[in-house]
């Protein structure tokens, strides 16, 4: 998946359409989703750099902007993160704050079933600007059969399938579970440039579908034979 943009001539209505999904998605939801993503909109209008994908503010400054106080900021930007939409770009130092980015991927998917509530002409617009396009070359044929059982990777596996079928049966589907321990998630590809592409352009999509699955599971590492 793709995702747009707020770049180039066009960015003032990328924005819209960016911000539009997550409003569309924050109403669809109980009252506790939709004050979490209002309260990133608040951020994002005011304080995020489009260009350089860069979220800089202090907490102090966000508790101020919210109006609560810091606990319940720090509450919600773990929150933030844990969901992937906010990621770490920079550490802060001495005397800095975190330099933080948007994952407008992970926005967008979990946004996307709300598209429709818009109407088809934000589906056809988003779909015309490679929302939903998928440009990798499948290394087998498709494998439509999910894992069966209740079990970790299983439950993983029905995330990134809803969330795209045809990258889940081209680099997911063939992965299998070999371990789980100390927090880690270990799987098994077919080979080793399948682990690697995987580790190098997939790895957070991998991370993000296995810690919804289960929160005591931070990290996902693929091996190959």
């Amino acid at each position: 998946m793709q995702v747009i943009r707020a770049v180039g001539r066009e960015a003032a209505a990328k924005k819209y359409d960016i911000l539009s999904a997550m409003m569309a998605h924050a109403l669809a939801g109980d009252k506790h989703r939709q004050r979490l993503v209002l309260r990133l909109m608040a951020l994002i209008t005011s304080r995020y750099n489009w260009q350089r994908d860069e979220l800089t503010v202090g907490q102090r400054e966000i508790a101020r902007l919210w109006s609560v106080d810091e606990r319940t900021v720090k509450r919600e930007m773990a929150r933030l993160r844990a969901m992937g939409w906010i990621a770490v770009r920079q550490p802060g130092a001495r005397g800095r704050v975190s330099v933080l980015g948007l994952e407008l991927e992970r926005i967008m998917l979990d946004t996307r079933p709300e598209w429709e509530n818009i109407g088809p002409d934000f589906v056809a617009r988003l779909a015309g600007q490679g929302a939903g396009a998928d440009n990798v070359v499948p290394l087998r044929p498709a494998r439509p059969v999910l894992p069966r059982g209740e079990g970790l990777w299983a439950q993983a596996c029905a995330r990134l399938a809803e969330e795209d079928r045809t990258l889940f049966e081209s680099w997911f589907a063939a992965l299998s579970e070999a371990a789980v321990e100390d927090g880690c998630l270990t799987l098994l590809a077919p080979s080793r440039f399948h682990a690697s592409y995987v580790q190098t352009h997939l790895a957070e999509r991998l991370a993000t579908a296995v810690r919804r699955s289960d929160g005591t599971v931070q990290r996902v590492r693929v091996i190959a034979p």
